[in-house]
């Protein structure tokens, strides 16, 4: 069963948009399907010179012919689902399980009267908190219930493993960061479910044993939106003189930096059963890497630091990503243990 999962390893801001996108098109997926936790979670993609970020549509919409779901597991904002499928002109190949929970403008503004949330926490006030806190009272909307949704109704699930059982490629889309994790993340600095490997297939409808690949990804360095520790962060102008500086997606708060975290990236291989690791932004911390589709087109220090993170992770590095458009990446052959450059 051709299923590849694939999850945040930091806190977010990975660039697993990229990523998504590119297996799209290299494995001729037939399913993208997202989990994880709602609009809170933003996912950019580059085509050409077009730039899109969405927070509720998957990552793999550039594949013209690839089927778009939204897992049972996820909080749905009809508003932003909506404007995104408009956007990418997507109407015809979107479907939303009719059990995702709905944000409503009640769970926006909840979210952000809240001192805890917005202020403590520093939430994005998408609603998503005061949305799950519904789903577990079993007060909040579902899907089928809102008559805009109502032509993208299905069984997402049932979709998915009916593709699994024909062979058919499927793409499983994580979305935040293992740390970001209720209940493997950095508490109460978190979101408000769990968002590793299981978790996201438990928001899609799959049992483990449909899953062939976990891909992780992780950034040449760490950055976390929001509140929170981030071990080894940096000044506001260390960060600035890397060139590291960047904006959240959704929010478009500033995110802190530090550099690549070996400790966590263990730890995040651990609890997502990860497989395999795609590495972005390379190019960010070694210019001169820019735009590379080779891992030979790279310098000695860049492949000594992808060498070091297969060394001291133990998973490795099959995607490198050197520039933001989806089609900068080195893709390197798998031969089934790490350090094989």
């Amino acid at each position: 069963m051709p299923c590849t999962v694939l999850v945040g390893g930091f806190w977010g801001d990975e660039g697993k948009g990229k990523i998504i996108s590119h297996l799209a098109y290299r494995n001729q997926i037939s399913i993208c399907v997202r989990g994880g936790v709602g609009p809170n979670a933003g996912h950019t993609v580059q085509v050409g010179e077009k730039t899109y970020k969405v927070r509720m549509l998957p990552s793999a919409f550039p594949k013209e012919d690839a089927r778009l779901l939204v897992g049972a597991g996820v909080l749905v904002n009809p508003q932003i689902l909506l404007s995104e499928i408009e956007a990418t002109g997507t109407k015809d190949r979107v479907g939303v399980d009719s059990q995702c929970a709905i944000i409503e403008e009640k769970h926006i503004q909840a979210d952000k009267a809240s001192g805890h949330l917005s202020k403590k926490i520093g939430t994005t006030g998408t609603g998503t908190g005061p949305c799950n806190m519904d789903r577990v009272q079993r007060t909040v909307k579902i899907a089928k219930e809102v008559p805009e949704l109502e032509k993208y109704i299905t069984d997402v699930s049932g979709e998915v493993n009916d593709a699994l059982d024909a062979g058919k490629q499927v793409l499983v889309e994580g979305t935040q960061g293992t740390f970001l994790s209720l209940y493997h993340g950095s508490y109460p600095f978190c979101t408000s479910k769990d968002i590793t490997a299981s978790s996201i297939c438990g928001d899609v409808g799959i049992g483990p044993t449909c899953v062939d690949e976990v891909v992780i990804v992780f950034k040449a360095y760490v950055t976390r939106v929001g509140e929170g520790f981030l071990p080894g962060l940096l000044s506001e102008e260390e960060t600035k003189r890397r060139g590291w500086v960047e904006f959240g997606a959704v929010t478009r708060r500033p995110r802190r930096a530090a550099p690549f975290n070996f400790d966590l990236a263990r730890r995040a291989v651990k609890l997502n059963g990860a497989t395999q690791i795609a590495l972005t932004k390379l190019d960010v911390v070694y210019p001169d890497c820019k735009g590379a589709r080779d891992f030979n087109q790279l310098s000695d220090e860049a492949k000594g630091f992808v060498r070091k993170i297969e060394e001291e992770v133990g998973v490795p590095v099959t995607l490198i990503g050197t520039g933001p458009e989806v089609n900068e990446i080195i893709a390197l052959e798998r031969t089934g243990k790490p350090v094989s450059r």
